[in-house]
């Protein structure tokens, strides 16, 4: 009678994605037994001409092979068609938009964190290719733009060795933590968001230089910048020495307001991976209305401009339709953000004017509704700002447009038929305008004509819960 057998296989998946930590299979044989035992090694970025081995065999002199994707593909992920020819020829290329630019490096290169210079060695013995950006997503605002610490990249052939202090095997990314730090709608516009999009194909395997280094904004969002580098973030002020890496890229890509474009480089991210993202990052209970009991609704107050005047008055009529009605106050938005998250994350609706408050709606659960109070001069950035977003992340969007008698302007500007009712846009110069609608505006709010509105956000919460 034969003797059964089997083989034992203990399979890894590529990058250590979320599978099972290993496979169990089992071969039935003949005759003899043999056991064979597989190790794998560490995972680690290679040349394009390489695969990366995900396993080994011992025992036996055969090798199995996964492949990955290797830096190459990676880098090459982050341009456009065009874009990756050049990158494949000279090893460099950059990706130039009219809100961002980020540049490409494929291959050994060298960063000085206290010039803040990359250079990059080229074949070409004409090559010699000098130039500064300045690693921000809001490159169309040259005033903000001189608040961004500039990176000098020198692209030219080099025939002495590199000297390195530190050797990296993975990339780096540079970026700044200037700008309107401090304003969260900025924050994650033009940071987190186009942050998300350069890195999170990178699995965590990148090395993050923050320049304008901004600790506050550092621990404000550490649980996010854990999940994209698995890596000490480098202040290059601290930290002014030569650093080599395999590859590197310079600058953020930036999608849209709020927004990640899927069929955009890199290609098959969507808002509502992003969302998926943050509830993860801040270990968020709720993913979807449906698993709120009780309509509970936040009403974001502000205290110096836009603020509700008669805001006791909507907060009793939002209690009559059947919500639970929290008031939080705009000053204490960061005191604690993780416990301010899963208050948002608990919510079925949101109301606020318009104002950087609304970029909560990415921590809203799926099906909730966001209900913003349009202002007088300020529908251009409430629709494009945080109207079209929410739509994209599975967020109903109601626009409540207030009328100029509910505006405090109406007080100043006397009549209906003034100009700065019937065209907001040429009224007054930008600055201007800015003063008048942005900071000068108050709203006491029809609550009969609101009511409408907030009836129509009970009933989506419950269509949602059905």
């Amino acid at each position: 009678m034969g003797t059964s057998t089997f083989i034992l296989i203990n399979v890894v998946p590529p990058l250590l994605c979320c599978f099972p930590s290993f496979v169990l299979t089992l071969f039935p044989l003949s005759k003899r037994t043999r056991i064979y035992l597989i190790f794998f090694s560490g995972v680690q970025y290679l040349s394009s001409s390489e695969t990366i081995p995900t396993s080994r065999k011992v025992f036996m002199n055969e090798t199995v092979q996964e492949k990955q994707p290797t830096l190459t593909s990676l880098l090459s992920n982050l341009l456009k068609e065009e874009d990756r020819e050049k990158l494949e020829s000279t090893g460099f290329a950059c990706n130039k938009e009219a809100a961002s630019i980020h540049c490409v490096a494929n291959g050994p290169l060298q960063i000085d964190t206290k010039t803040m210079t990359v250079t990059i060695p080229s074949s070409n013995q004409t090559t010699q290719e000098t130039f500064v950006i300045r690693p921000y997503a809001r490159q169309e605002d040259d005033n903000l733009l001189k608040t961004i610490t500039p990176v000098k990249i020198s692209w030219q052939n080099i025939t002495t060795p590199q000297i390195c202090e530190y050797n990296h095997e993975i990339p780096a990314v540079i970026f700044s933590s200037s700008g309107f730090v401090g304003n969260v709608f900025h924050e994650i516009n033009e940071i987190i968001i186009p942050l998300f999009i350069t890195t999170r194909h990178f699995k965590s395997r990148v090395q993050f230089i923050l320049e304008d280094y901004n600790p506050s904004f550092v621990r404000k969002y550490r649980n996010l910048l854990s999940q994209l580098t698995e890596q000490e973030i480098i202040n290059p002020v601290s930290n002014q020495s030569v650093h080599c890496f395999p590859g590197a890229v310079i600058g953020l890509k930036f999608h849209n307001h709020l927004s990640i474009n899927s069929t955009d480089i890199p290609r098959g991210l969507s808002m509502r991976d992003f969302r998926q993202f943050l509830r993860q990052s801040f270990n968020l209970k709720f993913s979807h209305v449906s698993q709120i009991t009780r309509p509970r609704l936040l009403l974001l107050s502000r205290r110096v401009t836009r603020r509700f005047i008669n805001e006791d008055d909507m907060i009793r009529m939002m209690e009559e339709l059947g919500f639970e009605v929290i008031v939080v106050a705009r000053a204490k938005l960061i005191s604690d953000i993780k416990m301010f998250l899963s208050l948002i994350n608990s919510c079925c609706v949101l109301v606020a004017a318009h104002g950087a408050g609304l970029t909560n709606e990415l921590f809203l659960p799926d099906g909730a509704v966001m209900v913003q109070v349009d202002l007088i001069g300020l529908e251009w950035p409430a629709e494009n700002y945080y109207g079209h977003p929410a739509r994209a992340m599975g967020v109903h969007y109601l626009r409540y447009k207030i009328e100029p008698e509910e505006s405090s302007l109406f007080k100043i500007f006397g009549r209906r038929d003034h100009v700065a009712f019937t065209d907001p846009r040429g009224a007054f110069p930008v600055l201007v305008g800015k003063q008048v609608y942005l900071n000068g505006q108050n709203v006491k709010i029809n609550v009969e004509r609101f009511r409408e509105t907030m009836v129509e956000a009970m009933s989506l919460v419950q269509d949602s819960r059905l």
